[in-house]
């Protein structure tokens, strides 16, 4: 008898202490973090592509960019094609192009680019790459890297995970 009634206290011990009302004044997250979002590789990897250089479609590498908010100001992801340590680089504007979704070149002044997120909203975009069917022999290759874009209004990281797609063109 002496358990039914300890049974019993405990439970509605935690009937009472399950009931209290939440606080839903606290806002989600870390205030620190609020103005902080990623911009990451889908599916989330770091795996490369193998690719023949005579392919006529674009290369299609979509990228989500992570956020909870609606801001007044968009966000920009940053991303860069590199070749360093790579014996047998591509060549752009002789191997590929980085280009829009019609196929129109993006014009850079370095190897760098930049997505942006209109209002800081969730969404998805895409990284295109044209080839150009370069006849030297032998591969080539490249590695697609997002980069971290750090202002003083909001920060897009990466994760180590997905921040980089390497590129084969045989």
């Amino acid at each position: 008898m002496k358990s039914l009634q300890y049974i019993f206290i405990a439970f509605l011990g935690v009937f009472i202490f399950s009931s209290c009302e939440k606080d839903n004044d606290t806002p989600a997250g870390v205030s620190e973090l609020e103005h902080h979002y990623y911009a990451i590789f889908v599916p989330n990897n770091n795996t490369g592509v193998t690719v023949a250089r005579t392919q006529t479609a674009l290369l299609k590498f979509p990228v989500q960019f992570y956020s909870t908010f609606t801001r007044s100001y968009d966000a920009v992801a940053k991303y860069a094609v590199t070749t360093a340590g790579i014996t047998t680089p591509a060549l752009r504007g002789v191997d590929y192009n980085i280009v829009d979704k019609n196929g129109i070149i993006i014009a850079s002044a370095d190897t760098s680019y930049t997505m942006i997120f209109p209002q800081a909203k969730q969404a998805m975009d895409t990284i295109y790459v044209k080839l150009l069917n370069n006849t030297a022999p032998g591969v080539r290759k490249m590695e697609i890297q997002m980069l971290d874009n750090i202002t003083s209004q909001f920060d897009v990281d990466i994760f180590s995970t997905a921040f980089k797609r390497p590129v084969q063109i045989n």
